[in-house]
């Protein structure tokens, strides 16, 4: 398959980067000073792209590329591709569900745990020698705690399911009730939020969920709620967030995303009661291999005529 050329739009995984190498003719858009020199000089060449949940394929690139069969992302989030231009002209879309589930549930359950019981202020507590003068102050205990999850799909699924292990009452919202669900279902993110101490949002990133986490949604959690993010960053109206820790208006969060990542609200940086991660929901070696290599299956399948591994379509 070496004469077929794949677009990796950016640095990924260098297991990923080198077995694509070894395969197809690997261009990098990060070798070239503008993706537009790219595409004018390989448009042609170029049969798949593979890309991230932070960098995909948007019309433009589709447009520019008349020989593209696939768009195959390294991660479960697909909202940098533009798929309604990939239906239009039946290029395939894959993604890696499934292998980073159970990565995402372990990180949520451990924000809750970081978060209310402050462990990484507590780190710093000792560490700074602070010890020495008199104990850290007391926190918060999160078995027995009502658990909202906000999408009930495998992650949310996997979250409630660990949850339940430290006697957490689980609620949810999702867009449907599940009809086979023995957690309680609210019919709004509101409601939800109302009833729940902890809130964890899990769903897919969409027209209709950005910033579906607003200003009303955090009063409905209140100052003795937290909000743990293992979603997408748009997912949250960020200056609401911040605006709400800083006042008090909420007790904490624990977040793996961001809007604009890799950039975070400086506010955020002396807040106590929040803790942030650079987004590694699938950031073990074990999972970023197993994602890559459903990369490479899903391509392999595609230009080999046989059925995709995790088509989106």
């Amino acid at each position: 398959m070496g004469s077929i050329g794949v677009l990796l739009v950016t640095p990924v995984l260098p297991y990923l980067e080198q077995e694509l190498d070894k395969r197809y003719k690997l261009f990098r858009a990060w070798d070239y000073p503008e993706t537009a020199q790219l595409l004018a000089q390989h448009a042609t060449s170029i049969q798949a792209v593979v890309g991230n949940s932070g960098a995909g394929a948007d019309a433009e690139m589709i447009e520019a590329l008349p020989k593209l069969e696939i768009v195959s992302c390294f991660s479960v989030g697909v909202d940098k591709v533009d798929l309604e231009k990939c239906r239009e002209k039946g290029i395939r879309v894959t993604n890696t569900p499934h292998v980073l589930t159970d990565d995402v549930a372990d990180l949520a359950i451990g924000l809750m745990l970081t978060l209310l019981r402050r462990i990484c202020e507590c780190d710093r507590f000792v560490r700074s020698g602070k010890w020495k003068h008199g104990d850290y102050k007391l926190t918060t205990k999160f078995s027995g705690k009502t658990v909202g999850i906000l999408g009930l799909g495998r992650i949310g699924q996997a979250i409630a399911k660990r949850a339940e292990g430290f006697n957490c009452s689980i609620c949810y919202y999702s867009r449907t009730e599940k009809r086979n669900s023995k957690y309680k279902y609210y019919p709004s993110v509101v409601e939800l939020a109302s009833n729940c101490d902890v809130l964890v949002v899990a769903c897919p990133l969409t027209e209709e969920t950005h910033h579906i986490i607003n200003r009303e949604v955090i009063n409905a959690l209140g100052p003795k709620g937290f909000l743990i993010n293992i979603g997408r960053g748009k997912h949250v109206d960020e200056p609401e967030l911040v605006s709400a820790l800083v006042e008090g208006r909420l007790a904490g969060a624990g977040l793996d995303v961001f809007e604009n990542e890799p950039v975070v609200p400086e506010e955020l940086f002396g807040l106590e009661n929040v803790v942030i991660v650079p987004h590694i929901g699938s950031g073990t070696l074990e999972t970023r291999t197993a994602m890559a290599d459903l990369v490479l299956g899903n391509l392999e399948a595609h230009f080999l005529g046989k059925p995709l591994l995790t088509p989106l379509f």
